[in-house]
């Protein structure tokens, strides 16, 4: 696939939230990304501490892997199959953890995804 790199454009939050660092690896918040080509990019998961998985808020069959450095953003799209498999790894996650809200959020957000 074809990779896209460029800083953020925009940014915001549809319910912004204070998240404690401790609390960093499980949080899903409604961000948004627009990005110059793809337009609109929706988060759909954090997947460690530096990246994210966006998918285009309009097609939702485009998917992103946005990893942040001191710098500047870097956009990689990646295939369905790869966003696919780092939600379920995501909810693995969260399932052996403590944070059952936001597991529970994230199988409605797998489903609506990729139950198509």
């Amino acid at each position: 696939m074809s990779s896209h790199s460029g800083h953020l454009d925009d940014m915001s939050h549809k319910h912004p939230q204070k998240v404690s660092p401790a609390d960093i690896h499980s949080a899903v918040s409604e961000t948004y990304l627009s990005h110059p080509v793809f337009g609109l990019l929706v988060n759909l998961c954090i997947i460690d501490t530096n990246s994210a998985l966006y998918a285009s808020l309009y097609a939702n069959r485009l998917f992103f892997r946005v990893t942040a450095s001191s710098l500047r953003l870097e956009i990689n799209s990646i295939s369905r199959e790869e966003a696919r498999v780092a939600l379920e790894q995501r909810l693995a996650v969260l399932r052996k953890s403590d944070f059952h809200q936001e597991y529970e959020q994230l199988k409605r957000i797998y489903k609506s995804t990729f139950s198509r």
